[in-house]
């Protein structure tokens, strides 16, 4: 079958060529969050869904938005049962709550789950007559979404640019995703002071999922020079300002630096896909609830490490563009430079390298599900067989 998916990667990277692939207009600070909801072209009184979390709702994370809603003289209708992993039933009701108030747009305030949640609440509300199950795969939404804008508040997913938005199915505990050019936010605001109150641990996780996002795409087959280029330029502010925003919480600057490296990595890999790191976590969150952001970086190097020396070179463009090693040194030390380096600032970050709640009697059937998503979607460099995933599984479980 290698060679059906390797033809069906092809005809992605084609797409990709000859379509392209939408991107939001990018909007910065709080001058920026004023443009985009004028750019809505809303009237005065018109009502706007804000899709966001009963935590940053108690953070009071929402206030900003609600004094630029006011200053626009637009009404502010809040929606906050999405859980950390959504869930179908979060998107419906998201939906009810956008129709029982007569909104005209949505505005999705949060980390990922949210900025998908509302990615599905606006494809529900243009296909009334799919369910969410019926929007899993590609292309099966076909149709603008109401105006919106996302904006995240966590550094990580790159949700807010990206094609794709993932939603749990607890009646069968699998976790997929809706693909579709429409999908991609009209509008995204980076906030650097939104971020400022995460926890540390969540600061660290979610910078690793971009930093596996950035990555991932560039081990792509399909990675094209605008994926290479802006996957690159994440790694490198990952690398920089991560350990800068765990020293100094509120250095700004580094936030900022760490929110558009994020976007940067979600413009690559929603070019690209992603790969064996996503496949597998996806699995961890639908069956145990894990959080994705840790998910990916307890599995990134026990991935990479399972290619070995045929990512060399990646690996190494990396090193050397991330000034991480020695120009001078062959290819296979300047890849060892970069795992090197991943492992310490893991170890930096206090991030554990085993999961409690995995069970290895799960494996078998985790590997299963993790295969059934990469192939063929992800256009990985080389492909894992069962036995290899299973073992990967076992390793990370306690």
């Amino acid at each position: 079958m290698n060679w059906f998916y390797r033809i069906y990667h092809f005809a992605l990277k084609c797409i990709v060529i000859f379509i392209g692939i939408p991107s939001p207009k990018l909007h910065q600070g709080k001058q920026g969050l004023d443009s985009a909801i004028q750019a809505l072209g809303l009237q005065k009184g018109d009502n706007v869904l804000v899709v966001t979390d009963n935590v940053l709702l108690q953070l009071n994370l929402h206030n900003i938005v609600a004094e630029a809603l006011e200053k626009a003289n637009l009404v502010a209708h809040y929606y906050s049962e999405v859980l950390p992993n959504p869930t179908i039933d979060n998107i419906e009701n998201g939906v009810a709550t956008y129709h029982q108030k007569h909104c005209k747009a949505i505005i999705s305030l949060g980390g990922g789950s949210v900025l998908d949640s509302g990615k599905l609440i606006g494809a529900r509300i243009v296909r009334p007559h799919k369910q969410v199950t019926q929007l899993k795969g590609l292309f099966k939404v076909l149709k603008r979404l109401p105006a919106n804008i996302a904006i995240p508040t966590t550094a990580g997913t790159g949700s807010e640019t990206t094609v794709a938005a993932v939603v749990n199915d607890p009646q069968s505990n699998t976790k997929y995703a809706a693909t579709d050019f429409c999908l991609v936010p009209h509008h995204a605001v980076l906030l650097p002071e939104l971020t400022t109150s995460m926890p540390a641990h969540i600061s660290a996780t979610t910078a690793i999922d971009a930093l596996t996002h950035a990555i991932e795409a560039l081990l792509s087959i399909n990675c094209l020079k605008f994926s290479q280029e802006r996957a690159l330029c994440a790694c490198k502010a990952i690398f920089e300002f991560l350990p800068k925003v765990q020293q100094t919480p509120n250095d700004l600057n580094a936030r900022a630096q760490l929110l558009l490296a994020s976007h940067y990595a979600g413009q690559a890999f929603t070019r690209t896909s992603v790969g064996y790191v996503h496949a597998i976590s996806h699995q961890l969150s639908a069956q145990y609830g894990t959080p994705h952001g840790l998910a990916n970086a307890v599995l990134l190097l026990p991935v990479l490490k399972w290619y070995g020396d045929r990512i060399n070179q990646q690996l190494a463009l990396i090193a050397r563009y991330c000034g991480l090693t020695s120009l001078d040194y062959p290819i296979e030390r300047q890849a060892d430079d970069l795992l090197n380096h991943i492992e310490n600032l893991l170890r930096e970050l206090n991030i554990q390298t085993k999961l409690h709640e995995v069970l290895q009697s799960d494996a078998a059937y985790l590997a299963e599900l993790a295969l059934k998503e990469a192939h063929p979607d992800y256009p990985v460099p080389h492909f894992m067989d069962p036995c290899a995933c299973q073992g990967i599984i076992k390793d990370i479980a306690c």
